[in-house]
């Protein structure tokens, strides 16, 4: 009996916690070009932990890669963050 209650309980937990883990995570943050000055705000997905310094190590890379430096993260959200932040991120929304 043991053997079948321990495979239905971590089958039930694992299903209790997909949900969580399915849930979206977002940054928005500033970010920066040089010569000339161009600044930008924008909202991006966020793989992995969802705190603010994974964000800032992801997004780093990933605005590096199209010439931007990273100035700082503002926050970090989920999807009911994201309607409120379309507007303002622009062209920049989910972009990087």
């Amino acid at each position: 009996m043991r053997h079948i209650i321990l495979p239905l309980l971590s089958a039930a937990l694992i299903a209790v916690a997909l949900p969580a883990s399915a849930a979206g995570c977002y940054a928005d943050y500033k970010a920066k070009q040089d010569n000339p000055l161009r600044l930008h705000y924008g909202v991006a997905q966020i793989n992995g932990p969802c705190d603010a310094g994974n964000a800032k190590a992801e997004l780093s890379s990933r605005l590096a890669a199209q010439g931007w430096t990273l100035l700082n993260i503002l926050s970090v959200f989920g999807e009911e963050g994201l309607a409120q932040r379309r507007d303002s991120a622009g062209s920049n929304y989910l972009r990087f």
